[in-house]
């Protein structure tokens, strides 16, 4: 206590002692210092923006108690948390193995009815039992979708800490109802399966600004994750599997539920209380076990209960909270931030929206009627039935690799378009056109490969399922991560997917239509579709004009400059 109370009032001493800093920064070789700036504005000349204190660093540390191993931690956040997307986030997806597994253990089978055909032979019509399971499905993806948006408003309002306790709140009370229910107990899984869902969806958003930690891989780590939430549709593969070997559902579902701990343990010792910011400020750190000791002695000592920065990236202006740990870094001159209404309204939300819509559907109806179509194919084999729906679920695991693909790309293009000269924003819209391009591209052809009814075709068409579902929702939150500013990310994130679950209920009208108007037989609906997956090719040809808009501005601007300085008194010209 002593020692701290001297540490303290050479703070203190050092604080009345203290000079106002130029705008140069203090060498690094001089001095390892960190600064925050000052609320005592009176004293500052009129000709100086800033006043800051300058502590030398390894004072600080020792009056803090901290180790700020940032480098490790950040690994070890990364590792964790691909881990948590794979075993946890989109569970959902893989909604055809846990089907087999409802219809064996008898789940909705009094919507099987017994009908004669013509020929006088009878036969069991489980069309109903179908009706019920793509209608939990169609409302868990509805909502894991229209939810979005007030989930990244808490997110971004009380942040990570909060959003993933309401996540794992969700997701254990989904999982503990799937366990409870049973045949007679079948509507539990209505609100199970939502819950599961919803809850997923908050373990992705507050991962995926992990990527804030690795600077310029920021696009690759976005899209990273985005490989495990879809991949995790493999671990209802796995419980299809430890159910054929006798380990019952509910047995499955209770070890999830238990799971819940090491989320917990992970929210409080590897994940920010509020964000991780973007561009990530010198010296950051995150974490209970530093950053939360490290700002309350910090904080106590300036006397200020929370501050902020404004960091400026490619002429934007980024506000970022401090309140999960870091250490300040000098004031920058603001720059005005694009408003959340400004970036609604502007074209590229609306089209990426239209981009992001199309071909969800186009997915997740897919999803909807796999099982009954295996089932069409195959002639209700059972045994084909079980190999396909293992193939599908086996597929499904590649999503981690498939993911990273669609970041490299981004971020390779990116310092491609930096090295000839572009601004942050420019390669970052150009780069993200091609990956806009290739992902309209590769779900086009799943579309025509799904509305092919060849049995064999399905590999493939299972392949490009999951390659496209990767590209699709990776390249949509880096998307949105590189065109608009960083501090409306949750809440444009969450907008942009519950907007698109609007769409999503045209599943609804759809699987009626080849329910009972076309027979079970989807395949004029998939034409339907397969023609629509041409509207979003739109949103990536709309980047790349605007680019080329912005590049022409650019020369234009800089050739009056020149024009200008040409035309000076005393220029010399030769």
């Amino acid at each position: 206590m002593e020692e701290l109370d001297k540490e303290t009032e050479k703070v203190r001493s050092r604080q009345r002692e203290i000079l106002v800093q130029p705008t140069e920064p203090t060498s690094t070789q001089e001095t390892d210092s960190w600064t925050q700036e000052e609320g005592h504005s009176n004293s500052v000349p009129s000709s100086t923006t800033h006043q800051v204190i300058v502590m030398d660093r390894p004072k600080a540390e020792r009056m803090l108690g901290c180790c700020r191993d940032i480098g490790g931690r950040r690994w070890l956040t990364l590792v964790s948390g691909l881990v948590e997307c794979l075993c946890f986030a989109g569970v959902v997806f893989g909604w055809a193995s846990l089907v087999f597994v409802l219809k064996t253990d008898g789940y909705f089978s009094d919507f099987c009815i017994n009908v004669t055909r013509a020929n006088s032979s009878v036969y069991t019509d489980c069309s109903g039992q179908d009706e019920q399971f793509a209608l939990i499905f169609t409302i868990a993806s509805f909502l894991n979708s229209f939810l979005a948006f007030p989930l990244g408003y808490v997110f971004d309002q009380y942040g990570t800490m909060a959003a993933r306790i309401l996540g794992i709140s969700l997701y254990t009370t989904g999982t503990l109802l799937v366990a409870a229910s049973s045949a007679t107990l079948s509507f539990l899984l209505f609100p199970a399966i939502s819950l599961i869902d919803v809850g997923g969806i908050l373990f992705l958003m507050t991962n995926i600004q992990v990527g804030n930690l690795f600077g310029p891989y920021r696009s690759t780590i976005i899209t990273l994750y985005n490989g495990p939430y879809d991949s995790s549709s493999s671990i209802f593969l796995i419980i299809k599997i430890l159910h054929e070997r006798g380990i019952s559902l509910r047995s499955s579902f209770l070890f999830i539920s238990a799971c819940s701990v090491i989320h917990l343990l992970r929210t409080f010792l590897l994940m920010p209380k509020t964000h991780i910011p973007y561009p990530l400020p010198e010296g950051y750190t995150y974490g209970m076990s530093c950053g939360s000791q490290s700002e309350s002695l910090l904080l106590q000592e300036v006397g200020r209960a929370e501050s902020s920065e404004s960091v400026q990236s490619a002429g934007r202006t980024e506000t970022v909270s401090t309140a999960g740990g870091g250490i300040l870094q000098p004031q920058q001159t603001p720059v005005e931030v694009m408003s959340f209404r400004s970036c609604v309204l502007s074209w590229f939300f609306l089209l990426h929206l239209v981009w992001l819509s199309v071909m969800q559907l186009r997915l997740f109806f897919f999803i909807d009627i796999l099982n009954p179509m295996i089932d069409r194919l195959t002639s209700e084999d059972p045994v084909l039935v079980s190999r396909y729906t293992n193939a599908f679920g086996f597929t499904q695991l590649c999503g981690v690799f498939c993911a990273p693909w669609n970041g490299f790309l981004l971020d390779r293009q990116k310092k491609k378009w930096w090295a000839k000269g572009k601004t942050e924003k420019e390669a970052g819209l150009r780069s993200s056109a091609l990956s806009l391009f290739l992902t309209a591209l590769l779900c086009l052809l799943f579309s025509i490969c799904a509305s092919i009814p060849v049995l064999p075709l399905q590999y493939f068409t299972f392949v490009l399922q999951v390659v496209s579902t990767s590209f699709l929702f990776g390249g949509n939150a880096a998307f949105i991560s590189i065109a608009f500013p960083s501090c409306h990310y949750g809440k444009l994130y969450g907008l942009m997917s519950s907007l698109s679950a609007v769409v999503l209920l045209l599943q609804f009208p759809l699987l009626i239509l080849v329910n009972d108007v076309l027979q079970g037989d989807p395949l004029y609906v998939n034409l339907g579709l397969t023609f629509l997956m041409v509207v979003p090719f739109v949103h990536p040809l709309y980047v790349q004009l605007h680019c080329l808009t912005m590049a022409t501005r650019v020369e234009s601007s800089q050739g009056l400059k020149l024009h200008s300085l040409y035309l000076r008194p005393g220029y010399a010209r030769f």
